[in-house]
C-alpha cells in the first residue's frame, strides 16, 4: 500500500490480510499451500470505492450476485482502475442467472458459479459461441436440501455435469455450494465434505477430470470449507464490512 493510500483503502488492506492470515493457518492445518485456494471477493451491495480500495490491496477476483448491480460496479471499478494503470480483477457471476440475461453475463463476466439447469448451460453455450468465447463454469448443488436455495440436487449432478461437458462453449471447471445458515462453522462441515466426494465420483467420469474447483465457504466458515478442500472461497462481509442491503 502506498504513502498516500486514503483510510478506506488501509481498512481494506488490513482486513485482507486478516482474511489471507486465517487462510492460510487453515490451509497449513489441512496440510495445504494456502496458494491453492483462490479468493473471491463478494461484493454485492458493496460501492464500487470498496471494490477498487480491495483490488489496489490485492484482490484479483470479484464475485457479484446481481447481473445488473455488477455490470453498473464493473464499469465504474475498471475505469477507475485503468486510470491508474491497475490490472483489471477477473469478474465471476455467483448469484442465479436468469436466461434472459445470459448474454450479459457472457459479456461481462468470466466465469459463472451458479450454473444450476441445462436450460441456463444451453443459453450461456449459445451465447458464448455468437460471442465467439468460451465461458468457465461451476455448477451450483443444492446439499441442504432448502427449497429456498437455488441448485441442481446432488443426485442429479452428474447428468447436469455430462449435458456441459457436450457443449462446446462451456468449460466446466468445477462444483459450487451454499450449506444452511449456521452460526457455528462446524455445521457445514458435512456439506464440504459431500461436496468434494461429488467432485471426486464426477472426476472418475471419461472427460471430466478439468472440474476440479471447489467454491464453497464465505466469511464465517471458509476454514472449515479450506480443510476440507475448498479451491475458491467467497467472502464479503469478513474483507468489506457489512453490506448495505437497503440499495
Amino acid at each position: 500500500m502506498t504513502a498516500d493510500a486514503t483510510p478506506l483503502e488501509l481498512e481494506i488492506a488490513r482486513r485482507l490480510e486478516a482474511v489471507r492470515q486465517r487462510m492460510a493457518f487453515a490451509a497449513h492445518n489441512a496440510g495445504r499451500s494456502p496458494q491453492t485456494v483462490q479468493l473471491v471477493a463478494v461484493s454485492k451491495r458493496q460501492p464500487a470505492e470498496k471494490l477498487v480500495a480491495a483490488v489496489k490491496a490485492g484482490v484479483r477476483v470479484l464475485g457479484e450476485n446481481y447481473v445488473k448491480e455488477g455490470l453498473e460496479k464493473r464499469q465504474q471499478v475498471d475505469a477507475w482502475l485503468e486510470e491508474q494503470a491497475i490490472a483489471l480483477p477477473q469478474w465471476h457471476m455467483i448469484g442465479h442467472v436468469q436466461r434472459r440475461k445470459a448474454r450479459l453475463v457472457v459479456e461481462h463476466f468470466d466465469a459463472v458459479e451458479s450454473l444450476d439447469r441445462e436450460e441456463l448451460a444451453d443459453e450461456l453455450d449459445r451465447r458464448a459461441e455468437r460471442a465467439g468465447s468460451r465461458m468457465k463454469v461451476l455448477l451450483q448443488v443444492n446439499l441442504s436440501g432448502e427449497a429456498q436455495k437455488n441448485g441442481v440436487a446432488e443426485g442429479a449432478v452428474e447428468e447436469l455435469a455430462a449435458h456441459c461437458l457436450e457443449r462446446r462453449h462451456l468449460e466446466p471447471v468445477g462444483l459450487m455450494t451454499v450449506p444452511a445458515a449456521n452460526p457455528d462453522p462446524e455445521a457445514s462441515r458435512a456439506n464440504f465434505a459431500r461436496l468434494r466426494e461429488v467432485r471426486d465420483r464426477l472426476q472418475q467420469r471419461p472427460g471430466a477430470e478439468a472440474i476440479q474447483e471447489l467454491s464453497m465457504g464465505m466469511s464465517g466458515d471458509f476454514e472449515i470449507a479450506i480443510e476440507e478442500g475448498a479451491t475458491l472461497i467467497r467472502v464479503g462481509t469478513a474483507l468489506f464490512g457489512p453490506r448495505d442491503d437497503s440499495a
